[in-house]
């Protein structure tokens, strides 16, 4: 729980961040070190609240009082272990999850909560840093061989339960470098990509094999796949893009979010990429208001973009906690990352009707005002236009940020026979497997697109499925049974 007055006598406090200018010269983390001792007096905050909801804002169920109280004590070491307990991978998270654990943080109801996530990030970056994440290889081995197909946090995290547990692990990755979206979608600003590979080299040395630049369902096919291994795990994410088809869609200087993030992120790890997207002296029009629209907007000022501008369909969202979402609950409040404070004008309640162009490229967007009016049958809120509220902004690159649309669906899943939901995710049951015998599937493939702390959530929840279908039962822990041992 930490000090027992603690929470009385400190208030919530993050490190510094670099300043605008100068973080925007490069694509590398930009938040200052932040002292041991004040990372105690954060820890320090963490209340004797009875009934921790913490836990329920985890997806993975993190312990979290426990490890506030072991970092508050100096006892770093057990606060990894108990950190660990419930996450592969922390050093992700700590960065990259929006802390729903954090809004349903009891301290919160009132005041500012306890920095979760900044204190998850610390205790593993001393854990790295004093050499206690060290390989944990099975004592022995089942001799069962699986197929994790995907390398981002679902595939990772279900190769390292299940080879825990014994099994001989085999990830396959289509792109030349392993992690997913964590590799290629997330920009370094965000998380830099030593942070994956010092990860790999862990679990390379726990037994993984990894395998890099293999289409699976066109290098290898679906029935070679169930043939060479005993059981397989689709985690090949939800990387249909939304498009938006208006008018002038075929002008050049249009591109999905995931045509323009992966370039950069490639770059910056030393590849060449001919005909690079740039917004380098562009006017950029980044239509979508979440995490991926937020990321085209920081890469796009590090480019030297001549403006940036964000729509986003839905009205702006209130400041605070609007009474319909009371704690513990997540609300949908007006959130502002570090790339917005970098440069952005945001606009809300916004359609776009029209992309113009001269000679068949981009010059210019037309927009219109939205509202969504009650149905009168109360039914879903129906979108209305405002009449005369149409306007012509300048672009030169439109990067569609509108979220993705499910899983790929046309190769291995296909190939294998799975069927796939009313959403057009990929069917499972409780123990994630697909209507295939032997196939499992988990992450943004199963569950749509979604946060990176439930990729991992649903990786470790797969395993489990898998090692009890392959063995008839499993020791690998449950978000319900945290204290099992670790296979």
């Amino acid at each position: 729980m930490g000090k027992p007055t603690g929470f009385k006598e400190f208030t919530r406090e993050l490190p510094h961040k670099v300043a605008v200018a100068e973080r925007l010269k490069y694509y590398r983390e930009f938040y200052e070190p932040f002292p041991e001792e004040r990372v105690k007096k954060q820890a320090a905050r963490c209340m004797d609240c009875g009934v921790p909801f913490c836990h329920t804002g985890c997806p993975l169920g993190n312990i979290i009082p426990d490890w506030n109280d072991l970092v508050y004590r100096g006892r770093w070491r057990e606060a990894m272990d108990r950190l660990h307990a419930t996450n592969n991978f922390p050093e992700f998270t700590g960065r990259l999850c929006p802390a729903p654990c954090e809004e349903a943080c009891v301290l919160g109801i009132n005041e500012p909560p306890v920095t979760i996530e900044q204190i998850e990030k610390e205790i593993v970056e001393r854990a790295f840093a004093e050499g206690w994440i060290k390989p944990e290889p099975p004592e022995k081995r089942t001799g069962k061989k699986i197929a994790v197909i995907g390398s981002g946090p679902a595939g990772l995290a279900c190769a390292q339960q299940l080879n825990r547990a014994g099994h001989t692990v085999t990830v396959f990755e289509r792109e030349s470098r392993i992690g997913g979206l964590l590799r290629y979608g997330i920009p370094d600003f965000k998380m830099e990509k030593a942070v994956i590979d010092r990860r790999l080299k862990v679990m390379e040395a726990e037994g993984i094999t990894f395998k890099t630049g293999v289409n699976v369902g066109v290098d290898i096919t679906g029935e070679q796949l169930k043939k060479d291994f005993d059981a397989v795990v689709l985690a090949v994410g939800a990387t249909r893009g939304r498009d938006l088809n208006a008018p002038g869609r075929e002008l050049k200087g249009i591109h999905l979010a995931m045509e323009f993030l992966p370039q950069q992120n490639k770059v910056v790890a030393g590849d060449t990429i001919p005909g690079q997207i740039m917004a380098t002296g562009k006017h950029v029009i980044v239509i979508g208001g979440g995490d991926t629209g937020s990321d085209c907007i920081g890469t796009s000022n590090r480019h030297g973009a001549k403006s940036v501008t964000n729509f986003e369909l839905l009205p702006m969202p209130p400041k605070d906690r609007p009474a319909h979402q009371p704690w513990p609950y997540y609300p949908m409040k007006l959130r502002t990352s570090t790339s917005h404070d970098e440069g952005c004008e945001r606009v809300f309640a916004v359609s776009t009707k029209e992309f113009i162009g001269k000679d068949g490229v981009l010059t210019h967007l037309k927009t219109v005002n939205v509202r969504f009016a009650p149905s009168p049958n109360g039914g879903p809120p129906k979108l209305e236009e405002l009449p005369g509220s149409e306007k012509v902004w300048p672009a030169d690159l439109v990067l569609l940020a509108m979220g993705f649309t499910g899983p790929e669906t046309d190769g291995v899943v296909k190939q294998l026979g799975c069927e796939l939901d009313n959403r057009g995710n990929v069917k499972a049951d409780e123990n994630y497997a697909t209507t295939v015998p032997g196939v499992f599937t988990a992450g943004d493939a199963r569950r749509g697109q979604s946060l990176i702390v439930w990729a991992i959530s649903e990786g470790r929840e797969a395993a489990r499925g898998v090692d009890t279908w392959l063995m008839g039962h499993s020791l690998l822990p449950t978000k319900a049974g945290h204290d099992l041992p670790r296979a």
